[in-house]
Parts: structure tokens; sequence; C-alpha cells
């Protein structure tokens, strides 16, 4: 009898004890993040003016023209002809069908559109907790939360086309004449007080093409920007064995970006003259949007397991001007690889 109630006394102990432990409901993990589809690009527009570096005549005065000059002479060119001119390819500005001199210059501003630049990546942080709300026989279901922090230096330095409107003007010259040779080696150059070749000193004919190409730009330009972020959402837990579980989840995004852009360009034309553009500006914009992930967790013990996943997340598109430049961080399709560790309880 006396036995039997020591045994009977130990089951309900026993029986009391497993009830009082708790099921694990909860996970904590730090995780490294990486970047991939992150990209920034770099719009804006060039006032052309006078080049920062102006070709001249022999006489010290400024080309009014990309390829050549067309100016008054000593004589004030009341007769409407000068001999104060200059071209640089003769091949290519002389039509003789016409009997005309063919000058262009660029006008307006230039079109600047720099190739899109990527970080593809770069490494950041995030910090994840999970709660479970509910469970089935080998699934759970619950929220989660995340912080996290990631930083893009985004840089370039290769060559790109700038686009513009160009102005070409057609110079009569006398028929039956033909118009000294120039090459872009050795360009012909009419002085002020001649005396040369004698052409019309205003156009008979102009046009304009607009978006053409009218130059390359070399230098440097890139944005710095750090990403803090946070998720929120609901996810779906499967067991594929013992260890191992699947989870996909989904929910909003907010991030804050904070970005600063520096550029230092210069603008060469096709038919000579430079401008150089340099400056740098700094901003910082909150961002909201939505996410989807999916993570695998493996237990390591009891407490334990190693956790890693993808995350698709949009967050639009940044865009912010900087005097001449626009910036813009294309946030709308970025995928972010995690590997870490997590504490359950």
């Amino acid at each position: 009898m006396k036995r039997n109630l020591i045994l009977l006394v130990a089951l309900v102990v026993g029986a009391a004890s497993t009830s009082a432990v708790e099921p694990i409901t909860n996970r904590v993990s730090l995780s490294l993040r990486a970047a991939f589809n992150v990209k920034a690009k770099f719009n804006g527009s060039l006032a052309l003016g006078a080049p920062a570096v102006p070709r001249t005549t022999p006489n010290g005065a400024n080309y009014n023209y990309d390829d050549g000059y067309v100016l008054d002479d000593v004589s004030g060119s009341g007769d409407g002809l000068t001999w104060y001119w200059g071209y640089d390819d003769s091949a290519a500005q002389v039509n003789a069908g016409n009997n005309t001199i063919l000058l262009s210059r660029a006008t307006g501003n230039a079109s600047l559109s720099a190739p899109e630049m990527d970080d593809d990546g770069a490494l950041g942080f995030e910090l994840a907790y999970a709660d479970e709300l509910g469970r089935g026989e080998r699934t759970r279901y619950g929220w989660e939360a995340a912080l996290n922090w990631m930083p893009f230096d985004f840089s370039s330095g290769g060559s790109y086309r700038a686009r513009g409107s160009r102005v070409v003007d057609a110079y009569p010259f006398t028929p039956g004449t033909t118009p000294p040779g120039a090459t872009p080696g050795s360009p012909y150059q009419g002085t002020f007080d001649g005396p040369g070749f004698v052409i019309g000193n205003t156009p008979v004919n102009s046009t304009t093409t607009a978006g053409a190409p009218i130059g390359t730009v070399t230098g440097s330009r890139s944005v710095d920007a750090d990403l803090w972020g946070g998720r929120l959402g609901g996810y779906l837990e499967w067991d594929l064995d013992d260890d191992v579980t699947f989870l996909l989840s989904g929910g909003l995004a907010l991030g804050y970006v904070d970005v600063t852009a520096r550029w230092n360009e210069t603008l060469t034309l096709d038919v000579g003259g430079t401008y150089t553009d340099a400056g740098r500006g700094s901003d910082d914009d909150w961002r909201l949007g939505f996410y989807l992930a999916a993570s695998i967790n493996w237990r390591l013990s009891e407490r334990w397991s190693a956790v890693g996943g993808v995350q698709y997340q949009n967050l639009g598109k940044y865009a912010q001007s900087f005097g001449s430049r626009r910036v813009e961080l294309d946030l709308r399709h970025a995928f972010f690889a995690t590997l870490g560790l997590g504490y359950n309880f």
C-alpha cells in the first residue's frame, strides 16, 4: 500500500512538472544582410554658355561656333562680307553644291544621363523578432518585426554621351571659288586685318537638331546612402523535419534613407570646347513599402538555431535634385540575403 502511494505521488508530480514547461513560442535573431539589385543614377543638365576653355582666333577673339567662327573684319563688314572667319574641316563643312560653309554650335542645355551604378553585395545587419500566435500539428503562425541597417557606396568613373540641341548655320561664298582647305589638325583661321578668302557674314540657312549627341562626359560621380529600415508582418512556418523549418512572411516595410551625392565631370564637345561642373549635396527621406520573405531555420539545440533566407523589398524610387544634378535611388526591386543566429525562448 505504501509503495503504491509513493508511485501515485511521483506520477502526479511528474505530470505537474511536465505541464509547467511552457512551449517555445518566441525567436530573436541577428543576421548579416547582403543587398542586391539596388541602383543609383545621375541625371541632369548643363548650360552651354561660353566654354570653360574657349577657343580663340589668331587675334584673340573667342570662337562663336564649336567648329569655327564668323566675325566682322577690320572694315566692319558693312558690305555683308568678311575675311575674319575660320573652320575646322573643309571636307565635312563645305557644301559645294550650295556654295556654303556649315558652322555649328550646341545651344541651350546639355542633357546628362550617366549609366546606372550598383553596389551588389553591400553588407548590413538585421535584428528580428518573431512571436508565435498559434500552431497546428506541424505548422505555426504568428507575427514578426525587424530593424535593419544597410550602407551603400555607389561610384562610377566611366564616360557617357551627352545630348542637346545643335544649330547649323550655312554661310555663302562666291560660286566658282574654292574655300581654303582645313583639317581638324590644321584648321583654317582668317585674321581680323586680312586679307583672306571672303564669305558672307550672315547665314543664308539655319537648322536646329534636338536630342543629338553633342559630346562626351568624363569624370567621377558617387552616391553614399545609409538605409535604416524596419519590417512588420505575419509569418507561416512549416516543420520540414525535426530540426529544420521553412518560413514564409510578408508585410509592411519602412525605410529612412540618408543620401550624400558628389560629382566632378567635364563635358568635351565633339567639335571642341569643354565645360566643367562639380558639386555635392545631402538629403534624407522616409520611404514606405512592403516586403516578402522566405527563410530556413535549422535547430542547433533546444534554444539556438541557424537562420538564413531571402527577402524582396519595395520602397519605391527616391529622387532629389542637387543643383544641376538629379540623383535617383531605385529601391523598388531590392533583394536581400540573410544569414545569422537565432535564439528561441
